[in-house]
Formats: structure tokens, sequence, C-alpha cells
């Protein structure tokens, strides 16, 4: 954990024009993700409103708040699952809007859910190559009558999906069905498919749920790691406090809907209303 928290710490946080922080490193890039003024309505009840953040090209960023704060409801506005009411979301500096999931996903956007997603029946190898279904170069005749191309594209998925698994020391189970596997692995199994789709986003939603202390450091390493090798942009959702505050260089912080702190980790630590509004109110005296 220490040596993440030091990677986490180093960095310096600089503000830019949209009123956000991203790391030095990342100033002088288009950022990953902008979202304008984004908002949606259910029957008359605002569920995210005014929602402004910005991400740089290889931040590892944090966005927590309460229970029913609207955070799940942001993945969705920025995967397309839903249609803003208002504003609007750019990946890499292309606006999504009257975009689908799948357009979306191309632009380089992927997520994982609460709620581990997997094939279970389905062996881990499998698993990842649905994750690199984009980067099939084949047509369905192709398909149908295993010319050539096909063979050799087949080829291509599987030492693909075992150089990702390799990366994160799962080759061996690659035979394994994916219901099988420890809950660890069913989480970093989920994510390696994330990554086959070649993201420059990536959204984790609670990757840390139901996980024990152990598995916790290992995930904020994988995190850490899985930024570094692939130079891209992590952002997650999380109430592991040890998590968010030991991996993530910038954080937002949402309520009711509506962002009420950005900052670094330090800066999230000792705002009044972070710790009224989710981390509880300090006690006097």
């Amino acid at each position: 954990m220490s040596q993440v928290r030091r990677h986490r710490s180093d960095t310096k946080m600089v503000p830019v024009p949209s009123h956000s922080i991203v790391p030095e490193r990342d100033v002088n890039e288009i950022p990953v993700l902008e979202t304008r003024h984004l908002g949606i309505t259910f029957g008359g009840l605002k569920a995210v409103e005014d929602f402004n953040l910005t991400i740089g090209r290889t931040e590892i960023a944090g966005l927590i708040g309460p229970n029913g704060a609207g955070k799940t409801t942001v993945f969705n506005l920025l995967t397309k699952v839903y249609e803003p009411t208002t504003g609007a979301v750019l990946i890499n500096g292309q606006d999504l809007h009257g975009m689908n999931i799948v357009q979306a996903s191309h632009l380089g956007i992927a997520r994982t859910f609460q709620n581990i997603r997997l094939f279970d029946k389905m062996t881990v190898e499998d698993n990842v190559r649905i994750g690199l279904h984009n980067q099939i170069r084949y047509d369905m005749l192709t398909g149908i009558l295993r010319l050539p191309r096909y063979w050799k594209q087949e080829k291509r998925q599987h030492e693909r999906a075992l150089e990702l698994l390799d990366l994160f020391h799962m080759q061996n189970l690659a035979d394994e069905e994916a219901g099988s596997l420890p809950y660890g692995a069913q989480r970093r199994l989920e994510i390696i498919r994330a990554l086959a789709t070649e993201p420059k986003l990536l959204l984790l939603d609670e990757p840390a749920a139901g996980m024990n202390p152990r598995e916790t450091e290992e995930l904020m390493e994988t995190i850490a790691r899985i930024r570094d090798e692939f130079q891209i942009a992590i952002l997650l959702i999380e109430h592991d406090m040890s998590l968010v505050m030991g991996v993530c260089e910038g954080i937002c912080v949402l309520n009711f809907g509506r962002i009420i702190a950005k900052g670094t980790a330090d800066e999230i630590q000792a705002n009044p209303a972070v710790i009224e509004a989710y981390l509880g109110k300090r006690k006097e005296g």
C-alpha cells in the first residue's frame, strides 16, 4: 500500500481553464473526459445537476459521496445508458451527443459494475475475448466459411487474451469457468475484459466491494499498474476511503446529485462540507 500512496502523493495537480485540476503531466493534453453542466431529471426529480468534471489523460480520479448521491447515475450518463437532460459529455474532445452505448465504447470508454457481470459458464479466456470483439477485422462471410483471415484473427485474439491475463497473473486460469473463480479473481477478470476493449477511460464502479483488506491492497496496486502500463485514465466510484485516498489523484464529491467539492485527497479530507456530508461530522471540543 505504501508504494501506491507514494505514487499518488508525488503527483502535482494543476488548474485548467474548466475550473478543474489535472495532473501536471496531462496539462497540455486534451482531457480524456469533460462534462459540461451535465444533468438528468427523472419525473421532475433532478438526479444529477450541473455536473462539471475534467479528467486528465492519465489521471486516477475518484467519485465519492453518500448512497443515493447519484454516482452510478453519472456513470450511466458517461456510458450512454442514459441520455442527459442537460449538458454534454466529451471523450477526447468529441461530444457523445446522439451516440449510443456501442459508439461510446468505440470512442474509448469502458466500465465495470458494482455487481460483477461475467459470463459464469464461459471460460476465463472467452470472457476476455468478448472484450476483444471491437477488434475483429473480418466480415460475416469470412467467419462463416472459416477463411484464412478468420483463423489469423482467431489466433491473434487468443494470444492477446492470454497476454492480458498474464499481466494480472491469471494466464494459468484461462481454461477455468469464470464462475468458479474466487471473488477477487472475478473482479480482476471483469477489469481485464474492460481493458480488452482498449479504452482511454476506464470506469470502475465500487471495485473493492466485498473485498477483504488484503484484496483491497492488491486492488490499489492493480489500479496504479493499469494506469502506468496502459497509459489510460481511471475514474472509480468507491466507499472504501483507504483505497480512494491511497490511489486517487483528483477526487470529486457528490451529494444529492450536485458536486460539493473537488480537489486532492488531502484537500477533500480537510473539507468541512465533505466531512459533514460523507465522512461524518467532526466532534466538537
